[in-house]
């Protein structure tokens, strides 16, 4: 009877101790990760935004027309 209490006793501190200081932390650590993730994410899809706005306000709306022809060079001597 008493070999089964401390058995017992000692099953619950090793399952505390694996909760506490295994299980716990490492649940914090990948959320805390999870959120950086999260944040860099944000700001590189802000970013891209920026970036294909300015590339879009500084592009001419219409397209150009040709000038005219392309006529080869022939050097005269």
């Amino acid at each position: 009877m008493l070999l089964k209490l401390i058995l017992w006793g000692l099953l619950i501190y090793v399952i505390y101790k694996v909760v506490f200081q295994f299980v716990l932390p490492v649940f914090n650590t990948t959320r805390e990760l999870k959120k950086g993730f999260r944040e860099m994410q944000q700001k590189m899809n802000e970013q891209m935004k920026q970036q294909q706005q300015a590339t879009t306000a500084t592009q001419p709306q219409a397209p150009k027309e040709p000038v005219g022809e392309y006529i080869d060079f022939e050097e005269v001597k």
